[in-house]
Parts: C-alpha cells; sequence; structure tokens
C-alpha cells in the first residue's frame, strides 16, 4: 500500500507569509484598484505675490525680473514716479506685471502700497537694484511653508555673504542687530536687510505706518514682539546692477536707531492699519490727501493716532 504524504502541498512558512501581505499593503491595493475614489489632489499651493519697489530702474529690471521664478502668482512693480522707462520696460518683461503707482514717498511708502494691494498667500519684498536674488525665493517660500510666520533674510548666516556693504555699514548694522537684541530679546543675525516674506494674513504685524527705510528694520522687531514665528535663512547680497543707490546711510541709520528706540517703549498697534489703507483706496483717497511731516493719508493719521491713544 502506497502512502501518501500528508504535508506533500505544505509552503514554507516564508513563503506562506510573502504571498499573504499585510493588512496596509492589502488596503493600498484594494484602493489602488479604484483610483477615483481619492481625489486628484488635496492640496492647493499657496499663491505668492512679489512686491518690487521701484524708481528709476530701468536699466536693472531686465536683469531682476526674468529671474522671478514662473509659479509666483504675480509680480507688484511699485513705481516711485520714475522719470525714465521703468514701467514701459516691466511691461515688455513681463506683460502680466501689475504696476502700482506709489503713494507718498519712500521705500516704506512703496511697500505699504504694494502689500496692501498683493491678492496672493505669501508676500514677498523684492529690490529691484539687482541686489537681493530673486532665485532665492523659493528658500523663503518653503520657511513659511514649514510653518513661519515671517521670513527675513541674513547676510551674515552660514551660506549668506555680501560684496555690497562697507566696513562702516558692517559695523552700524552689527550695532544695530545688538542693540534690538537687546531691547527687544530677539536673536537676529542681520537687521538691515530688506529681503522678507510674510503670509498675507499676517501683514498686519508689519510697520508699514514709516514711509522711510525703519519700515523694515522695524516690521522685524514687531513681528517678534507679537509673538510671531521669525525665521531667518541665508541670503547672499549683490551689488547694484546700474544707477545710483538711493541709501544714504548716515540719515537712514539715525532714523533707523530713532525709530527702534521709539518702538522698545510704545505699546504695540492695533492691526488695523494695512486694512484701513486698503479701504482708504477702495473709496478712492486721492494722493493729495496725505497730510503731516510722514506722509500718510489723513484717514490713516487720525487711524494711527486713534490706535496709540486706546494702546496707552
Amino acid at each position: 500500500m502506497e502512502l501518501q504524504e500528508p504535508y506533500a502541498d505544505a509552503q514554507p512558512p516564508w513563503q506562506i507569509i510573502e504571498h499573504q501581505p499585510a493588512p496596509a499593503v492589502q488596503a493600498t491595493d484594494y484602493v489602488t484598484d479604484f483610483p477615483m475614489l481619492i481625489p486628484i489632489a488635496f492640496y492647493r499651493p499657496p499663491k505668492v505675490s512679489v512686491v518690487v519697489p521701484a524708481l528709476n530702474e530701468a536699466e536693472n529690471l531686465p536683469h531682476v525680473l526674468p529671474r522671478i521664478p514662473h509659479w509666483v502668482h504675480e509680480v507688484l512693480l511699485v513705481d516711485g514716479h520714475s522719470t525714465d522707462e521703468t514701467v514701459a520696460v516691466a511691461r515688455r518683461i513681463l506683460p502680466g506685471i501689475r504696476v502700482i503707482a506709489q503713494e507718498g514717498r519712500g521705500k516704506g511708502a512703496a511697500l505699504r502700497c504694494g502689500v496692501a494691494a498683493a491678492t496672493g498667500d505669501i508676500v514677498v519684498m523684492l529690490d529691484a537694484d539687482g541686489s537681493t536674488d530673486p532665485a532665492e525665493i523659493p528658500a523663503f517660500v518653503g520657511a513659511l511653508m514649514a510653518g513661519a510666520d515671517f521670513v527675513k533674510g541674513s547676510r551674515f548666516l552660514q551660506g549668506g555673504g555680501t560684496v555690497d556693504m562697507p566696513r562702516h555699514r558692517q559695523i552700524a548694522n552689527a550695532l544695530l542687530v545688538t542693540l534690538a537684541n537687546v531691547l527687544f530679546r530677539t536673536h537676529f543675525t542681520d537687521i538691515t536687510y530688506g529681503y522678507n516674506a510674510v503670509w498675507n494674513s499676517r501683514r498686519e504685524s508689519l510697520a508699514l505706518e514709516f514711509d522711510n527705510w525703519a519700515s523694515e528694520i522695524i516690521s522685524n522687531i514687531r513681528v517678534a514682539r507679537r509673538g510671531l514665528r521669525v525665521v531667518e535663512v541665508a541670503c547672499f547680497e549683490h551689488k547694484r546692477i546700474a544707477g545710483e543707490a538711493k541709501l544714504q546711510a548716515f540719515p537712514a541709520g539715525w532714523q533707523i536707531l530713532k525709530a527702534m528706540l521709539s518702538e522698545r517703549f510704545k505699546p504695540l498697534m492695533e492691526e488695523t492699519f494695512v486694512e484701513a489703507f486698503v479701504v482708504s483706496q477702495a473709496t478712492g483717497a486721492a494722493a493729495g490727501d496725505y497730510a503731516g511731516s510722514d506722509g500718510l493719508p489723513a484717514t490713516l493719521s487720525v487711524l494711527y493716532e486713534r490706535a496709540v491713544g486706546e494702546a496707552q
């Protein structure tokens, strides 16, 4: 009588495991059999607005605007009443560029107009003279998407640098950085570099009431005072490509120093300044409505005084 082997069809344990996928794998295989059960994409990338203040920068724009990433939602050129072909050159390079006529004088006024007009989820502030590299925009956007509320460029982090900062400006910047870190308990490595980015929903935390160079510096400080997450990214500052620099070191330094000391002893304003400016634009406030030496529209001057008065 021939004996039958009862385990002739048995498989080694490792073969059994191999042919019986884990539950998670089985679930994945089941889902991939029905691709329409899952939408193609749940995620919508944030829209990025790039604000470029410009005053007689026709020679520089051909070197700056083409380097802005193609995926940027919009580019806003804030023209400070240029007397050259700045606007025409910008429109020739980027036909879809938005040109904003600056109200008031000074870089702070230009940033105020640009930020108020931006419609993207993220606002990046870029110089038109070629000193700030548009190719670094992804680093700013990445830091914001990773959880930052405000991202500022630093020339003194590892990987950063500058070829456009004389020794006296380096010393002044170091002193202002030290002063800011002592007065406001921050940990900045750079304070006078104007390459910044912010979520549009956080724009109310910026110091946009300043018309002059202090706007950028006090914005860095104020977002920190409000407890927002501030991140520095390494940047390299290039020399201006053409034309004359608008910055005069000593007057600008004095403006910044006075603004920092004032900010230290001033309560935080209510976050209503930018929205009030947007409303004033929507209601047709004319350039002639400016009042006072600071160049603010009359409605905004009243709002500023009211905010400071209520805070006090």
